[in-house]
């Protein structure tokens, strides 16, 4: 990122970017930043963008060998295109031999760094990764922007903040501008303020869901289903997403047994070390053949739903249950 910033900043850029990962907030900021340095206002002709993963490689290749019409670059971005997790051969056979006068600027959520596309695009240019930030990171930033609009928070308060509003930058955003606004002429914002305007965010309230389904208390993880369901979540949606919160816990588990710190734990999970923390109070509570068991109970609800056995909601209602009995 900090390259990024230093190449605008001294106007000499790389022919070849590449944005990636899972924090849109801060990869979208960087990349409206570098579109802004490489574009002038208003220069349609020079400028091309590709989106999807059907993008066709002949075509962004077409574009970048057509000249600058007055103008000393031409600039291609490609978004969300999968040329750097799946076989993009003519991209990557391209990326070596970059004319001059042109700056490719790719923006994806996924890459695979072991594939020869990524690996061709870090020689002929600059790779940034925009990871999900660690509480300690969004707690600053926060704090930053509290600042600036004369408020204060205490610790607990601010972490109470950052576990209603979640790990995405955009919607801690949002719900910090709420919050301000909620706050009005008041210096510190509290606790009751958080809980009478921060709405908890859909995986905090699958976590607790599955705190619930840990602790057999059933009726309160019904509960927390029936609030999704009011909110209009799809049934299969929440299964997929109860599905996941295992799937990290299995894997956080099978770290964890192997003597990985925490911090590690959470690179590799690819969540934020509070997350890690959170989770490690769910874990004592299942064994590996447990958590293997309630996996396949999970499967077994999404088989009987497209097998038309049983209707989504009922489905994911009984596998609930069972869990938490």
């Amino acid at each position: 990122m900090k390259e990024i910033a230093e190449n605008i900043r001294s106007r000499s850029f790389h022919r070849a970017y590449l944005l990636y990962g899972p924090e849109h907030y801060l990869r979208d900021m960087y990349l409206k930043k570098l579109l802004e340095a490489l574009v002038s206002e208003g220069d349609e002709i020079n400028f091309a963008r590709f989106s999807g993963k059907g993008v066709e490689e002949s075509a962004v290749i077409s574009q970048a060998e057509t000249l600058p019409f007055f103008s000393e670059r031409r600039v291609i971005l490609v978004e969300d295109s999968g040329f750097f997790k799946n076989k993009a051969d003519a991209i990557t056979d391209y990326l070596a031999e970059l004319p001059e006068y042109l700056v490719l600027v790719f923006s994806e959520e996924e890459v695979d760094k072991r594939t020869r596309s990524y690996k061709a695009l870090r020689k002929a240019g600059y790779a940034a990764e925009f990871s999900v930030q660690s509480e300690e990171s969004l707690s600053r930033w926060v704090l930053t922007k509290m600042k600036g609009a004369g408020k204060k928070i205490t610790p607990a308060d601010m972490h109470r903040f950052l576990d209603a509003a979640g790990t995405d930058m955009a919607n801690i955003d949002n719900e910090l501008e709420k919050l301000l606004a909620y706050c009005g002429d008041r210096e510190v914002i509290t606790a009751e303020d958080i809980a009478a305007i921060c709405a908890p965010q859909m995986t905090n309230q699958i976590f607790e869901m599955v705190r619930a389904v840990a602790d057999h208390r059933r009726q309160e993880a019904l509960d927390l289903y029936y609030d999704l369901l009011a909110l209009k979540e799809k049934p299969m949606r929440i299964l997929y997403l109860i599905s996941r919160q295992y799937n990290q816990l299995l894997l956080m588990g099978t770290m964890s047994r192997a003597g990985l710190p925490q911090g590690e734990i959470a690179s590799r999970a690819g969540v934020p070390p509070f997350v890690v923390k959170k989770s490690m109070g769910l874990l004592r509570q299942y064994s590996e053949e447990q958590l293997r068991q309630i996996l396949e109970e999970l499967a077994g609800a999404e088989e009987r739903v497209k097998t038309g056995r049983l209707d989504e909601r009922m489905s994911v209602e009984l596998a609930i249950v069972k869990l938490s009995s």
